[in-house]
């Protein structure tokens, strides 16, 4: 994963867009982030088994609820893929609802496979986006609409990203972007412009981790607990999100060219396959 600068800001309440200080402020784009060090995605991070058995209690909130009749779902993805990993199963079940759902895809994730010669970019920008394709309709999206933005995967510009969110969210929609805390730097960039489009949009936003559950342990302290609120998932949308995730094959192989293992091998899956979300709001 390429490393980009990350500014430490702190959105404020986001379920009905009070996001005070989701863009980072001059004074606090001049100093370096000292959290940020501390969401390092290394090794394989926190097993599934530690969260299963200390998983904190966290209010329940209904697809239903999440997302009214006549309102529509906006799915913000840095990376195709990361809009199935956080919320898969929550758009499953939208589409199972009638409800619109919507794409945007910020970059085509071409960076994935730094040196390979099996996964060169332009090849990757092609699969990746086959990949995603066959994934929405694996989750029940039988004509899904993509927004492509074709920013440069890991040097994520957040005010380009903000500004083309302004102009295709609409103030009644209900977005759901990577947390601006995630970990991964093209996340946090993406989270923080959602934020500031939401806020200047009134839009509804909740916020989705992938990498979190990786560097954070149950109780953590850097983890907003309070502010998290589970999802549970039906059987249908479960095994509707587990088919999507295996349509992603460039990420789930190991790749002979480097000896490099899969970008996503099934220890990080377990994380993200489970038969509940988690959003922040």
């Amino acid at each position: 994963m390429d490393a980009v600068n990350r500014i430490e800001a702190e959105p404020a309440e986001v379920g009905v867009v009070t996001v005070a200080a989701a863009m980072p402020s001059r004074r606090a784009q001049r100093r370096v982030v000292d959290g940020a060090q501390s969401r390092q995605i290394v090794g394989r991070g926190t097993p599934e088994r530690a969260w299963r058995e200390a998983m904190p209690s966290l209010p329940v909130e209904s697809v239903e609820a999440l997302v009214p009749p006549g309102r529509r779902a906006v799915v913000v993805a840095p990376h195709p893929d990361d809009e199935v990993l956080g919320v898969g199963g929550t758009m499953a079940a939208l589409s199972a609802l009638g409800r619109e759902v919507m794409v945007v895809s910020v970059t085509d994730g071409e960076a994935s496979h730094p040196g390979s010669t099996r996964w060169p970019a332009e090849a990757l920008r092609r699969a990746r986006a086959a990949e995603r394709v066959a994934a929405l309709r694996r989750l029940g999206l039988a004509r899904p609409r993509v927004e492509r933005l074709g920013l440069a995967d890991g040097a994520v510009d957040g005010e380009r990203v903000r500004r083309r969110l302004i102009g295709l969210l609409r103030p009644t929609d209900v977005v759901w972007a990577t947390w601006w805390h995630d970990g991964h730097p093209d996340h946090e960039v993406v989270g923080r412009a959602a934020a500031a489009a939401c806020l200047a949009l009134e839009a509804t936003l909740y916020a989705y981790p992938v990498w979190m559950w990786h560097w954070a342990t149950p109780g953590d302290s850097r983890v907003p607990w309070h502010r998290l609120r589970r999802i549970p998932l039906d059987a249908a949308s479960a095994e509707r999100k587990q088919a999507a995730v295996e349509a992603f094959t460039s990420q789930l192989e190991p790749d002979p060219t480097t000896g490099r293992a899969a970008v996503l091998p099934p220890w990080a899956l377990a994380r993200l396959c489970r038969p509940f979300e988690v959003v922040v709001r």
